[in-house]
């Protein structure tokens, strides 16, 4: 693979998003840009082996819509996804634009859990034969996956992992190119509390670390800022951004408060 990949963050906040609704404090009306947050998603642009441009989507949040036109972006040549809460899956109908741009299905790869969410909630999508109207929506190729199942991304190896939110298990993401692209190896870990035995082993050896980083208070479901830094300094990958924040962390107070090697993400935030 050739092609200088990058990761964009396209959305860094909780499902709340940032600034909150009917919010005032200090991180909702702050004028720094790396406040404002969009719901947490990712995008990976490369070139593969033949010399063809690809994007691949990482979570498809409300906002994708929004986050598509900030960086221009025309094509989707596969979506991972990490579970199916509605901050994640919730703009999967926007990709049907790509599938006419393309002209061309897009391979969706998530867990068996994911895919009863997205059939019960875009029935319209996967079970197109059963609408009323022939209406335009999105082609996808769905693909089950599991822990430790590994496969090619144009060029890419992509692993999914066990990782749990609360009481649910999700998915994070493994994501390994050429030797000389810095990006790699790079873990995606969003929506996480707790990484199960299982997967510590996969997230040896990490270039680029992407973790969530909910809040300083404590939470069920999400690492509070100090469980993330701690996860961070036990899986030692060469930099970490953290990511999924809520108005509690405003971004100029707390990222000098992080070890070097770490850093808050923000929207349009470009990893090479």
């Amino acid at each position: 693979m050739s092609g200088h990949a990058k990761l964009t963050l396209l959305g860094t906040g909780t499902s709340s998003g940032v600034p909150v609704i009917g919010c005032d404090c200090g991180t909702c009306t702050s004028t720094d840009p790396r406040d404002r947050r969009l719901r947490t998603g990712a995008m990976l642009r490369f070139t593969d082996p033949a010399g063809t441009r690809r994007a691949v989507l990482i979570d498809v949040p409300p906002d994708h819509r929004e986050q598509s036109l900030r960086v221009g972006l025309d094509r989707c040549d596969g979506i991972l996804l990490t579970h199916g809460h509605v901050d994640h899956i919730f703009g999967l109908d926007e990709v049907r634009r790509y599938n006419a741009l393309m002209r061309a299905p897009i391979p969706v790869y998530a867990d068996e859990p994911t895919w009863e969410q997205l059939e019960r909630i875009y029935r319209h999508i996967l079970f197109r034969e059963h609408n009323l109207n022939s209406s335009f929506v999105a082609d996808l190729l769905p693909h089950r996956v599991r822990h430790g199942d590994t496969f090619d991304l144009h060029g890419l190896r992509a692993t999914a992992m066990n990782l749990w939110h609360g009481r649910q298990p999700i998915l994070g993401w493994r994501v390994e190119g050429d030797a000389d692209e810095t990006l790699f190896p790079l873990a995606y870990c969003t929506d996480v509390n707790r990484i199960p035995e299982e997967t510590w082993p996969m997230l040896a050896g990490l270039r680029t670390l992407v973790l969530d980083m909910l809040r300083p208070r404590a939470h069920d479901t999400h690492f509070t800022c100090e469980q993330a830094v701690e996860a961070a300094r036990r899986i030692g990958a060469e930099r970490t951004v953290f990511v999924h924040m809520t108005h509690d962390i405003r971004h100029a107070d707390f990222e000098p408060t992080l070890p070097p090697g770490m850093r808050l993400g923000f929207d349009g935030m470009e990893l090479p």
